[in-house]
């Protein structure tokens, strides 16, 4: 009986000695969250994070609509709130004044890219659009050089575009006026124009090859936003050995690089250093120039990342941009006649559309700028990182904070816009004329902005003015058009089917 007893008392410690070391163990976890994650002084007020996690679980809608449910906690914090996604701390700017503040007076400290752990897993500091100090320095200006060259600017390229869109219409013109998706030839139109600049080809629409990769970066477009990506940002080292898809996001991209990587190996065959034929070639012979690639960032894996970011920015931005046109135009009927109406008068039916013809076209600008307006395309804009420690509105910023650009916000501001949630390319209007509005800004500003800007532009109004010229789109009989979106690294909207009636 005793030895029972013992054995029962000895039983009872055990389990408390196991209690105890958990309850240790957990305390000093949390004790390390908060003496890691603790915020400074006068550092900008947001809600209150919850221990490993953060603000993670702390939104109405889930992370998929990020943009939409930080926008109450604008509301109740300010203009400059902070947030935490797990141990990476960031701040959400909000308003006009303040995002120039950062954007353009304080540049320079704004000007890093944060190392999230996908996309270093992915890119590391290679490529224009991830990477930061000398080698984005680096790779940016010689990527601004390089598509001057190839035509940024010049009529060569404006050939080029219009030319693809006459590829475009008859595309479309042979539906007959059925109901279709305009998704990949859209898509297949505006990826031709950076093909041309970045590999030297354009492709056919019914290319296997091109409509493979263009639906691999359409994928990995959607899944980039998924919340695995989001958790593996927040816990790498253990959402590494995890299935799930981020593993898909890892091996998509890992094909589009292996595309181009056998892209630049057929370049190296026939290069000839006189005459480059495109962004590759001039990549490849300004890589000879520094046989030690250690002192410099132009090498094979830069080539790879930097081609990769030109093909997947200039696809898929810009084809988004151009799919809303379709879908706000076709939705609001009364907009598309006013646009058909200035067409006719300007361009008339005999002649393809020039951006010469854009200072003539205020109602038409006005609309494309719209559609840039509502459909919200890059709602944070692309995280920045403050390189240094800095004060923005009176707040502490320490070095290494994520930045996000309130974009959903600026361009949905009452005060700014007079029917911030309606489709009215009024708001780009005044007396007839088009205006410009200081606060929009779908490209970004300052150092940072997007460089192929200018050439999206040009893309946005030859393409939509072609396919206006020649076809009045409507919605399919007994079939409702919903201008809900498609969360991804861009909002698109969810997929639909209009009817291309040829015009007469």
């Amino acid at each position: 009986m005793l030895a029972i007893a013992g054995c029962l008392v000895a039983n009872i410690f055990s389990a408390i000695h196991l209690w105890t070391l958990l309850l240790a163990a957990l305390t000093l976890l949390l004790l390390n969250d908060y003496l890691k994650n603790r915020h400074p002084k006068n550092y900008p007020p947001g809600p209150r994070r919850l221990p490993f996690v953060g603000n993670l679980f702390q939104f109405d809608l889930d992370l998929s609509h990020l943009h939409l449910g930080i926008q109450p906690f604008v509301k109740k914090y300010g203009n400059l709130i902070s947030l935490d996604f797990g141990a990476i701390s960031s701040v959400v700017i909000t308003g006009l004044p303040l995002i120039k503040e950062a954007l353009t007076g304080m540049e320079q400290n704004f000007l890093k890219r944060p190392i999230l752990a996908a996309r270093q897993h992915v890119f590391k500091n290679n490529g224009i659009l991830s990477s930061s100090g000398q080698t984005w320095k680096e790779q940016r200006r010689f990527t601004l050089m390089i598509l001057k060259n190839f035509g940024l600017g010049k009529k060569s390229l404006e050939l080029r575009i219009q030319e693809e869109a006459h590829h475009l219409v008859e595309a479309i013109g042979k539906e007959k006026g059925q109901p279709f998706d305009p998704h990949f030839r859209i898509n297949s139109a505006v990826s031709n124009i950076i093909c041309s600049i970045t590999i030297g080809e354009r492709f056919e629409y019914e290319n296997n090859q091109f409509q493979e990769l263009l639906k691999l970066v359409d994928e990995t477009t959607c899944l980039e936003a998924s919340k695995s990506i989001m958790f593996y940002n927040v816990f790498p080292s253990i959402f590494k050995y995890l299935p799930g898809p981020h593993q898909k996001v890892f091996s998509n991209w890992e094909k589009l690089k292996l595309f181009f990587s056998r892209m630049m190996d057929s370049h190296w065959k026939d290069l000839n250093p006189d005459k480059p034929r495109d962004f590759i070639d001039a990549f490849l012979i300004e890589m000879s120039k520094y046989p030690d690639k250690t002192t410099t960032s132009f090498n094979e894996e830069n080539l790879i990342c930097s081609t990769l970011d030109l093909f997947f920015a200039g696809t898929e931005t810009t084809s988004t941009a151009l799919r809303w046109a379709l879908l706000y135009i076709t939705a609001y009927p009364e907009v598309q006649e006013k646009v058909h109406s200035e067409i006719d008068r300007v361009i008339s039916h005999g002649r393809q559309p020039s951006t010469d013809d854009r200072d003539s076209m205020p109602y038409t600008n006005a609309v494309i700028h719209e559609v840039l307006r509502m459909g919200n395309i890059i709602p944070f804009s692309v995280p920045r990182e403050v390189a240094a420690d800095s004060t923005l509105a009176g707040f502490h910023l320490p070095k290494g904070t994520m930045v996000l650009i309130n974009l959903t916000a600026l361009h949905r501001d009452p005060k700014e816009w007079a029917t911030p949630d309606v489709f009215n390319p009024e708001h780009f209007l005044e007396n007839g004329q088009f205006k410009k509005r200081e606060s929009f800004l779908p490209f970004s500003v300052g150092k940072r902005n997007c460089p192929g800007e200018q050439m999206a532009r040009s893309e946005l109004f030859i393409f939509f003015t072609a396919l206006m010229q020649k076809f009045a789109f409507k919605p399919p009989i007994n079939e409702k058009l919903s201008l809900k979106f498609r969360m991804g690294v861009a909002l698109s909207p969810v997929s639909y089917r209009i009817c291309a009636v040829p015009r007469q």
